[in-house]
């Protein structure tokens, strides 16, 4: 088992290759905060249904313009006068008490006092209640104008009542709200008409142009308010950052999505130029710099749940550091459900759990692989305690005879959040590397991972991301990881 002061130097190690990585590649470090392009990528990811939401707000408007009525406006203007004497002071004094009147006046103009009137005179079948809902009235500050607007179906018929209902106020202010006072003859107020009404040739509603845009313009802020709101509530980690923010450990490298990887797992083997092959090259130089102490490490491969890539990862893993002509051993300890024997087509019948039992020898279970140094030691018959097995001495004893065997020793461990197997393994290893998929491993769950190891009072080496985007809004993020990669995203 390795010291305190390994793994100390170890995450130091870590953490400036990671800091180092991300100003290399234009990425924030680790505390750094979310940069223009998220939040494009954040759009871009979510282009569909902000397109959506536009176009059926852009519908609605269309659609509301089409159905609503048309409606005319015509409007009359009238200016409000005193009598006054002429004399400057008088002429001060009456200018003052118009423009006070004016506001008065043009909450007069729906009222039963002005309209009644004007339905009499005009023969409506209505009433002064229904035609004030067709009138408004309005008088800009400081000013003895005031203007009267109807809006009605009928062109001619928005012009008539207008006119009317200017005349209709005249008279009410003239005899009624103003009516002349003793020897006075007539009224020293008087509205008049400046503007009359004429009737309109254009409708003033619908607006086609205006309800369009408007519709466009609210389904569009809805479309982008639901993407931001998805992407608060989704919690799968998609980019570099989303994992600096949960893990306290150094990013080791990402791996690129292959829609083919089922097919043909040993990529390292299978297609040594391609880009994946490549990528796990660059997490084994990264790897390599853990191991900062003499002795050989002994490294546990695991993830937060089923599905993410961790024994694939594990087994090219392998691979490349048996390239470098170093002497790998490749254990399958998830003894519930091993992938090793499968990803190499050997024969796993007896394994790690015959060793552990005493069964079998260790160097009667180790099975050569190709023309390198990698040995394999699949995980063997399924026993019913496997986190026993695991956290045994007898698993201490077979990891301290592999290490005076080999230069590396990879552990292919089964996921920490399902069973406790992994975080009692790490604790008799160097440490763990844990792998996170793109797109599919949630913050929680990996943040429950960090917490299982130091549950087990284990060590978190670094963290290797999988099923990278190599197409769309998160591609970018891991160009880096992704170059001259041509295989299609999922």
């Amino acid at each position: 088992m390795c010291e305190d002061r390994m793994c100390c130097s170890a995450r130091t190690s870590g953490a400036s290759i990671q800091n180092s990585r991300a100003r290399l590649c234009g990425r924030r470090p680790v505390g750094g905060s979310l940069q223009l392009r998220d939040y494009v990528a954040l759009l871009r990811r979510s282009w569909l249904l902000i397109l959506a939401c536009t176009i059926i707000g852009g519908s609605v408007g269309a659609m509301t313009a089409l159905l609503s009525p048309t409606l005319y406006q015509s409007t009359v203007q009238q200016f409000v006068s005193v009598r006054n004497s002429g004399a400057a002071w008088d002429l001060a004094q009456s200018t003052s008490y118009a423009r006070q009147a004016v506001t008065n006046y043009v909450r007069v103009v729906p009222t039963a006092i002005v309209l009644d009137s004007v339905i009499q005179d005009l023969g409506l079948d209505t009433t002064s209640g229904e035609l004030a809902a067709q009138v408004t009235a309005s008088a800009p500050l400081n000013t003895q104008v005031m203007t009267i607007t109807v809006t009605d179906e009928n062109p001619s018929q928005a012009a008539q009542l207008a006119n009317a209902i200017g005349d209709s106020l005249a008279t009410a202010v003239t005899t009624e709200l103003e009516a002349p006072t003793g020897t006075e003859a007539e009224s020293k107020v008087r509205v008049e008409t400046i503007s009359a009404a004429k009737v309109p040739t254009e409708p003033s509603s619908p607006n086609l142009r205006l309800d369009l845009a408007l519709g466009l313009l609210v389904g569009l802020a809805a479309g982008t308010g639901l993407a931001l709101l998805r992407s608060v509530l989704d919690t799968r980690v998609r980019t570099v950052q989303d994992v600096e923010a949960v893990v306290d450990a150094p990013i080791l490298g990402g791996i690129p999505f292959d829609p083919e990887s089922a097919e043909r797992p040993l990529v390292v083997r299978a297609a040594p130029h391609d880009p994946r092959s490549e990528a796990f090259r660059r997490v084994r130089t990264n790897v390599q710099f853990l191991n900062v102490e003499a002795g050989t490490p002994a490294f546990v491969i695991t993830s937060s749940a089923p599905a993410e890539g961790k024994s694939t990862t594990a087994a090219n893993l392998a691979l490349t550091l048996a390239e470098t002509g170093m002497r790998v051993a490749l254990l399958d300890a998830d003894l519930r459900k091993p992938r090793v024997a499968d990803n190499f087509n050997i024969e796993g019948g007896v394994g790690l759990s015959d060793v552990l039992v005493g069964r079998v020898p260790l160097s009667g279970a180790m099975q050569p692989w190709g023309r390198s140094k990698l040995f394999l030691l699949p995980a063997g018959s399924l026993p019913p305690n496997p986190a026993e097995l695991l956290g045994s001495r007898a698993m201490w004893k077979t990891l301290e005879e592999l290490r005076r065997a080999f230069d590396y020793i990879i552990i292919d461990a089964p996921p920490l959040l399902a069973v406790t197997d992994a975080a009692v393994l790490t604790r008799l290893t160097t440490g763990a590397i844990l792998v996170a998929a793109s797109g599919s491993t949630r913050k929680p769950q990996l943040a429950g991972a960090v917490k299982a190891i130091a549950s087990a009072d284990a060590k978190l080496l670094g963290v290797i991301i999988t099923k990278l985007p190599t197409k769309g809004p998160d591609s970018t993020a891991y160009s880096q990881y992704t170059y001259g990669v041509t295989h299609a995203a999922s």
